[in-house]
């Protein structure tokens, strides 16, 4: 399984999710405002726009939450949005890619290398990290949602480039650019996704384990708990046994 799926898993059995319930809208509200302010505010003529309200409505985000966060992108008073991405290495050599979304560059590059250097890791030059990782379409669904050859079955046809199905859930891999086309498709058979979105998903895993893997929680946590953070990413992996200790 994939670094940013163990991790996830790990937030979701902590309950971390329902805690920073508020947070992660905060997150969509910023990404959905910034792709309105960016192209169209119609998800028709403005497909980051539209990937950002699919990413939305598949964490439960209220219609009424989409429709402000729209409206937020013509105020005269709403602040500029500027898109960076930050790369660093934490505990054994593990790549992070950190994708931020900051009105002030400054505070937000002051912030994220804190984190690193508190936390056992640096940061990078720009491309020393993002060349261990390709930029992908993912979609994920419920375990339940279909059995494994029926999801592979469907996600093939839909145009997708790889499935990853487990009991717990069926992550689903496409191009980048397809990604709104494929979610779509599967939309169909098998209604809203639990996740839409582009990640950077790594060629290869760096297995952490014991003090290591701990301390590798700590700063992937701590980069996401950063107001200007909106995505982290990391090629690592946990053993079994690692992840049940982390996840308490």
């Amino acid at each position: 399984m994939a670094g940013h799926s163990k991790w996830a898993n790990i937030q979701h059995r902590k309950g971390r999710q329902d805690a920073k319930r508020s947070k992660m809208f905060s997150k969509l509200s910023k990404e959905i405002t910034v792709a309105a302010k960016m192209g169209a505010p119609d998800p028709e003529f403005n497909p980051r726009l539209r990937l950002a309200i699919q990413a939305a409505k598949a964490q439960s985000m209220p219609k009424d939450n989409i429709d402000r966060a729209i409206k937020k992108s013509t105020a005269a008073d709403e602040a500029s949005f500027e898109e960076i991405r930050y790369e660093g290495f934490g505990p054994d050599g593990v790549g992070v890619i950190v994708e931020a979304l900051t009105d002030n560059r400054n505070r937000a590059a002051s912030d994220i290398r804190t984190i690193f250097s508190k936390i056992g890791g640096n940061l990078g030059e720009t491309g020393s990290v993002s060349f261990m990782f390709d930029l992908v379409g993912y979609i994920e669904y419920p375990g339940t949602a279909a059995s494994e050859d029926d999801m592979l079955e469907a996600a093939i046809e839909a145009g997708a480039d790889d499935v990853q199905s487990t009991e717990d859930s069926h992550e689903i891999y496409c191009i980048f650019d397809q990604l709104a086309e494929v979610a779509a498709n599967l939309e169909k058979p098998f209604g809203d996704a639990q996740s839409v979105k582009p990640i950077w998903k790594p060629q290869n895993l760096i297995e952490v384990t014991g003090a290591k893997a701990e301390t590798l929680m700590k700063l992937m946590n701590a980069l996401d708990d950063c107001d200007d953070v909106q995505n982290v990413y990391a090629n690592f992996e946990l053993s079994d046994e690692d992840m049940e200790r982390l996840a308490g």
